[in-house]
């Protein structure tokens, strides 16, 4: 059967491969909607947004407005989590298409007495919906259109603004079209702005070759929540497996006393759901997980789908392990890293439900236990749909829980497994370190369609990376890392002690460091102060307390003439909070420059004054031209200003 249409919808905005996958925003965000609308002809179009959460059963509607070349555009706001559905629906709006015509006609002293008996019929049919005062008014336009000895007032109230509100706001919807439903995945704050801590547990002690334990980690809590974290990463803390087992330096030869790679999970000890005896019982666990949460600190958990070749999978689900024909099992490789500690899942195996099963109930134990937030170890290395079916498993049951990708690899890899639900990701950030790749790596984050799907997590470093840049660098280089990674990413995390501590000894040639962690227990004077631990303090104190560092698409690089200097300016979307950084790239020089602020999205004309604030130092400035004159030392290399107009 044929269906009468004349409204054309194309192009809509945002969505993904064609509504294959969801956009993602937090409580409180805008979806800002975007369509071509048009028709044939010249009649008055009409378009709107319709938009409910999954847990409603009506429509709401918010109307389109029109823009140059047929391009309509509407917004509005998710206020809970879970998912949301919006389309667009566009129509021919006949009532508003009668006013436009017969107001044209008036104004050319046309005889309008046959369109005022056309209009009748549009005034009939708003009167269902009207309420009380607009009800006796149509009635009114019925007798007057209808009687012409009241011809001047009829015209007068065909083409009044009353009428046109009217008709605007009951439009009756003939032959509209609609375009298919989309979907956005709205998530708690946390998935947009976090700040993150990674340490080993291990590692935790305070006494010299002792192993760490959760009752360690404790003592530890007060130091992570001054600093201004709210997410504790641990890698894995199950048992490690003995076969195999990686000695210091990931030497392939393990002496006595050799922890080995807490990634090679699993022993006689237990699996994927036991605790390593020597950190404490699944009690002492909780226990952390609870005195964690009174300090606002959530307990991120590694998630890594792997196995020590004595993980009890291997014998109870042989399976889920691609044997060769000499009855052994190819171990994990990432050229040109080897682990032999651990063997890979075979994810096309027959009882490939199973093992999809299992892995689920994984995180279905762990958040039972009080987990909501996972970090995941090489999701590049596991199907796609595995990742769309187990997280949407999650969320489904416990939509607060978070995942982020530890996905170092191919730039379409990477923003596919964030099309498939994972939370945030972590970034190529690491290895920016000019003016120009940095801003062309935010600009590529910020303003194509990831900006829509992928949130990223900027971390200077990682057990897995000790950068070239940080190798050997001094205090300001490591301020000037973090300042960049705070303020551009909404996200950020460091691997401390190492970070705040300044270790930096590496591989030689490598971006490795040297006595990796990894691979053994290190003692830490936990307690030690510094410099750099207080501006990481105060920058994260700033993040909690100005929405603009909160969000990472709302920027815009300045122009600053040094490429030694950065800056850009951030906001919320309700310009409550507006700010402007500057940093040097510098570590070891003074570099000054002149700033040009963006008049424009600052809504300022040049000649009115700007006052800023530096949150850092506490000095103000007034600025009363476009272009200003910039300073950083290395001691202090950058600028956070706060702007009031």
């Amino acid at each position: 059967m044929k269906n009468q249409k004349r409204v054309v919808i194309e192009d809509v905005y945002p969505q993904l491969n064609n509504g294959d996958f969801y956009i993602k925003r937090v409580v409180g965000e805008i979806v800002s909607v975007t369509a071509t609308v048009l028709a044939d002809g010249h009649d008055v179009l009409a378009a709107a947004v319709f938009y409910k959460h999954e847990k409603e059963k009506k429509w709401r509607e918010v109307r389109m407005q029109p823009h140059h070349n047929n391009h309509w555009q509407a917004s509005f706001v998710v206020e809970k989590q879970g998912s949301y559905l919006y389309k667009v629906v566009g129509w021919v709006d006949y009532a508003l298409n009668w006013q436009h015509g017969i107001e044209r006609k008036i104004a050319d002293n046309q005889h309008v007495n046959s369109e005022l008996l056309e209009g009748i019929a549009f005034v009939n049919n708003c009167k269902s919906t009207a309420n009380n005062d607009d009800k006796k008014y149509l009635e009114h336009l019925a007798n007057i259109f209808a009687d012409g000895n009241q011809y001047q007032i009829a015209i007068h109230e065909a083409v009044s603004g009353r009428l046109h509100h009217i008709f605007y706001n009951q439009p009756e919807k003939i032959l509209a079209n609609s375009s298919q439903e989309y979907k956005v995945y709205v998530d708690r704050l946390k998935a947009r702005f976090s700040t993150w801590y990674e340490f080993f547990p291990r590692s935790a002690s305070q006494q010299e070759n002792i192993h760490g334990t959760f009752k360690d980690c404790e003592k530890l809590l007060p130091r992570v929540s001054n600093m201004g974290f709210d997410v504790l990463y641990f890698p894995p803390i199950h048992p490690i497996g003995e076969v195999n087992r990686k000695g210091k330096n990931n030497t392939t030869e393990a002496f006595d006393g050799d922890v080995g790679s807490c990634w090679g999970i699993g022993s006689k000890d237990g699996g994927h759901k036991a605790i390593h005896p020597q950190l404490g019982s699944l009690k002492d666990f909780k226990s952390l997980i609870k005195k964690a949460s009174e300090l606002n600190i959530e307990i991120a958990m590694d998630y890594a789908l792997q196995a020590a070749p004595d993980h009890p999978w291997v014998k109870e689900h042989p399976s889920w392990f691609k044997w060769r024909p000499d009855g052994t099992v190819q171990y994990a490789e990432n050229p040109p890293k080897k682990y032999q500690d651990i063997l890979p899942i075979y994810w096309e195996s027959e009882d490939f439900k199973g093992l999809w099963d299992e892995c689920l109930d994984i995180l279905f134990y762990w958040i039972d236990c009080g987990i909501k937030v996972f970090r995941v170890d090489n999701p590049h290395t596991k199907p796609f749909y595995f990742w769309n079916w187990v997280i949407a498993e999650v969320k489904a049951k416990h939509p607060d829980v978070l995942f982020l990708a530890e996905a170092f690899t191919a730039p379409k890899v990477m923003q596919q497994l964030a099309k498939h639900g994972y939370t945030q990701s972590y970034t190529y950030f690491t290895w920016r370190n000019n003016k120009h790749e940095l801003i062309e790596y935010v600009e590529e984050l910020t303003k194509s369609d990831q900006r829509e799907y992928m949130r990223p997590n900027f971390w200077p470093n990682t057990p897995d990376i000790n950068p070239f840049h940080l190798q050997g660098a001094n205090e300001s280089k490591y301020m000037q890392r973090y300042a960049l990674a705070a303020l551009l990413s909404s996200s950020v995390g460091i691997y401390g002690p190492v970070f705040e501590q300044m270790i930096s000894e590496p591989i030689l040639g490598k971006e490795e460091y040297l006595n990796s962690e990894k691979f053994q227990i290190c003692n830490y004077d936990w307690f030690k102060d510094n410099k750099l631990i207080r501006i990481i303090t105060k920058i994260n104190q700033l993040r909690f307390q100005h929405e603009a560092l909160q969000q990472t698409n709302n920027i815009r690089f300045c122009t600053i003439n040094n490429d030694n200097l950065i800056a850009f300016y951030k906001w919320n979307d309700a310009k409550t909070s507006e700010m402007l950084c500057i940093i040097s790239l510098d570590e070891h020089y003074t570099q000054q420059g002149m700033v040009q602020l963006p008049m424009g999205d600052l809504g300022i004309n040049n000649g009115h004054h700007v006052r800023v604030t530096d949150l850092i130092t506490d000095n103000t400035y007034n600025w009363y031209s476009e272009w200003n004159y910039i300073e950083l030392h290395p001691s202090l290399p950058f600028h956070i200003f706060n702007i009031k107009k």
